[in-house]
């Protein structure tokens, strides 16, 4: 699902208009912000990371994500099926977030905002000159119809974080009220100006809910061009774009064409950007980036390794175990297996010494957890003390630091050690020692991976770790389709994943750790987490009306989920390391909170003339 795209990251500002108001009395707003003003007035002429000027043609090849190796669909709406990457090029929302700008968003489809004092709803006024792909108007109709038809058919997760939108209203032809119901209000206005807007004409004769290869009709600035289902997708930039001359969209979308290829493994899409096959790759391997790039092309500056600062919460990556298994409900089980991976000896061996060690769940961020709770923190976390292990009242929890040998004996003794107190005792009987529950079966964990031979480098010395003390751990690897349905129905032991935070999160923490997101297939709550305290929080941050209250109650959140022990944190670092070949140029200031490459680069016919000379 693509719900979490840059167009979705805002959230609301301020109070213009009186529920049950005309919206011909209310002062329209150019845009909205979560916790301030607005960084940028109503008669901005375009962002400040942009080149306004810049160039438009040529084209762009990538790979996306890691994790994501084929597609079956071009509907990303719905749980069935792999959708495609870059789907949301086809999509415009209502309003769209800045790139420079935490929590804040600015008028696409909608010209204008108008947010009740008491922010149970708020209107919109659609831009006349909106279009579809298809020439048709884009309508408050439509509005309604996307509304209604994401929280009644689309995937699980849109019914919980659209839960308290009791409706969308079509006043006239051009102004849309979303109503809003409950006390968690902050989120709502910019979580529904995020929506990718559909076109109702299309889907009254194409089913919504069914994976498809068929062409969508969107609003967007790209249409989907040529394709290979599982080996590439191309976007081209539509011609009659409506909205390419407004101010947001200055200087952005400058690509002709966005190709996205698909390989099986990181190793493939390494050697096809050495080989010019495709034009860009994030690296994700640090001993790749240190070692794997000396090649002639990067020596003579063809090939560029780019690094680019990340100013974002660096989020939570990890194991994550999948506690709604009987074998993992018991924390110091996972405690235990969590303290048999040796961070600093694959630190120092497989990745270089490149990366830091990961122990917050808001890593790289103010809202991680240090030191004991402060009063505001423990005002929220009090009422539960008694649901809760006395560690969320101390030091956060952070995984200890090992000898570096690959196998702490001391470290390795004190998991034993766990295990045993959850009554998973060492039965050494037999040969391989192994530990066994009462009722005598043994501890197995099966890694699922489809990350290729990188993980493997990873998960081969945590087995043999896992092996040491008794715990029988198998890794199971599975081609991209399989990982993904496995994924989606929780069907798995332990995977690798990723949690991206916003610096002003809010409603996605439903779906990441929210008690009915755990039971929901294809939802983001890999760990299974069913946490009436954890669900309290969630409210606590939704609620928050400054940053301090935001900041507080995430603190509050990550030292319960540390305590919990639902993963073994792995590492970050505050940077992209991008390589590219040398036909792209780039705006001298890059978005702080973004990559910026298809928003704001652009194809340097010259670079592209050299680079073609010289092989």
């Amino acid at each position: 699902m693509q719900l979490a795209t840059t167009r979705f990251l805002a959230a609301l500002t301020f109070s213009v208009l009186t529920l049950g108001q005309s919206p011909a009395t209310a002062e329209p707003r150019h845009g909205l912000s979560i916790f301030g003003e607005l960084k940028y007035g109503a008669d901005f002429k375009h962002f400040e990371y942009v080149n306004p000027n810049a160039p438009k043609g040529g084209r762009i090849s990538m790979v996306g994500p890691a994790a994501i190796r084929t597609f079956d669909s071009f509907n990303p709406f719905i749980l069935k099926g792999d959708a495609a990457q870059g789907l949301s090029l086809l999509y415009d929302t209502l309003m769209e977030g800045a790139g420079d700008e935490p929590g804040s968003a600015y008028g696409l489809l909608a010209e204008s905002a108008d947010l009740a004092p008491d922010r149970k709803s708020i209107t919109f006024k659609l831009r006349p000159e909106a279009r579809f792909s298809d020439g048709s108007p884009v309508t408050a109709d439509d509005v309604v119809f996307t509304l209604d038809t994401l929280k009644a058919k689309g995937d699980p997760s849109y019914r919980i974080i659209l839960r308290d939108v009791v409706k969308a209203e079509a006043l006239d032809k051009l102004t849309i009220r979303f109503v809003f119901q409950g006390e968690l209000l902050r989120d709502l206005p910019l979580t529904v100006a995020g929506l990718q807007i559909l076109p109702r004409a299309y889907y009254d004769t194409q089913p919504f809910d069914e994976t498809t290869l068929k062409i969508p009709v969107g609003s967007g600035p790209y249409t989907i061009g040529d394709f290979k289902q599982g080996g590439h997708v191309t976007y081209k930039r539509r011609p009659d774009y409506w909205a390419a001359g407004l101010p947001i969209n200055r200087g952005r979308y400058n690509f002709d064409e966005v190709r996205y290829e698909y390989y099986r493994d990181r190793t493939a899409e390494l050697e096809s950007l050495k080989a010019g096959g495709i034009d860009l790759r994030e690296e994700f391997t640090a001993r790749d980036w240190i070692s794997a790039y000396d090649i002639p092309a990067v020596k003579d500056g063809r090939l560029i390794k780019l690094t680019l600062p990340d100013a974002t919460p660096s989020g939570a990556q990890g194991f994550f175990f999948n506690t709604r298994r009987a074998k993992f409900q018991d924390p110091r089980v996972r405690h235990a297996l969590a303290m048999a991976f040796d961070f600093e000896w694959t630190n120092a061996n497989i990745f270089n010494g490149l990366y830091t060690r990961t122990e917050s769940f808001f890593e790289n961020s103010d809202m991680k957890a240090q030191g004991p709770p402060t009063p505001p923190e423990l005002a929220l976390l009090e009422p539960h003390r008694a649901k809760l292990p006395p560690e969320v009242f101390g030091e956060p929890y952070a995984p200890p630091r090992s000898d570096g040998s690959g196998s702490d004996r001391k470290l390795l003794r004190g998991a034993l050690k766990l295990l045993s107190d959850a009554g998973w005792k060492l039965d050494t009987k037999g040969g391989q020692p192994v530990v066994r529950n009462a009722a005598g079966e043994t501890l197995d964990v099966e890694f699922l991976n489809s990350g290729g031979p990188t993980f493997e480098r990873i998960i081969g010395p945590y087995i043999k770790n896992l092996e040491s003390i008794g715990v029988r751990a198998t890794l199971r690897n599975v081609d991209a389709a399989q990982y993904q349905r496995r994924v989606k129905s929780h069907d798995y032991d332990v995977i690798s994943t990723r949690f991206t935070m916003r610096l002003n999160p809010g409603l996605e923490l439903l779906n990441y750790w929210g008690s009915e997101a755990a039971s929901n297939e294809g939802s983001s709550n890999h760990a299974g987490i069913k946490d009436p305290v954890i669900d309290a929080l969630i409210e606590k941050v939704i609620a928050a009306k400054s940053r301090e209250d935001l900041v507080t109650a995430t603190r509050a959140i990550d030292r319960v989920l540390r305590a919990g022990h639902y993963w073994v944190p792995h590492w970050f670092k505050a940077a992209h390391h991008i390589a590219h070949w040398d036909k792209f140029s780039r705006p001298d200031v890059k978005p702080k909170y973004a990559r910026g490459i298809l928003d704001t680069w652009w194809y340097d016919e010259a670079r592209a003339a050299k680079l073609r000379n010289v092989k």
